[in-house]
């Protein structure tokens, strides 16, 4: 009964809609990001290395130690980099990310509030009057006649 009970709650957690929408939220954040990825590695980037006069920034490293070269030419033990232009490339690639992200949510936050506003602005419809209204108020017309 208590395997029976655990599969029941896990799929009752697994299935409650904010679970689902996270999920749904991490794989299109995935994709943005690969979107965003290229546009900032591919349309981005190039036009900046050029002005600072053809530096692709990935490339860019300092070399802590040479690499050891054996007297047959094969390399022996690789060279010790600080590659610290992958660290700009992918600090250009948040940046611009984090921008894409705030416009898009300064969007949706404005197309939210507009639509509030109009639902507020449109006053809501007057209540269907109730049985005993209606049978009031017939019964106050059937007066009002009586009396004339």
């Amino acid at each position: 009964m208590g395997k029976n009970t655990f599969l029941q709650d896990f799929k009752a957690f697994a299935m409650k809609g904010n679970v689902i929408d996270m999920a749904v939220g991490v794989v299109i954040g995935g994709a943005f990001g690969k979107i965003v990825s290229s546009l900032v590695a591919n349309v981005i980037m190039p036009p900046i290395g050029l002005l600072v006069g053809g530096v692709n920034f990935t490339d860019l490293k300092w070399v802590m130690k040479a690499a050891e070269i054996g007297a047959d030419g094969k390399e022996i033990a690789p060279a010790v980099t600080l590659d610290y232009g992958q660290f700009l490339q992918a600090t250009f690639d948040f940046l611009i990310i984090a921008f894409a992200i705030f416009l898009f949510i300064r969007l949706i936050t404005k197309l939210t509030t507009k639509k509030q506003a109009e639902v507020a602005a449109t006053p809501p419809a007057p209540p269907a009057p109730t049985k005993e209204e209606v049978l009031l108020t017939e019964i106050r017309d059937l007066l009002k006649e009586k009396n004339r």
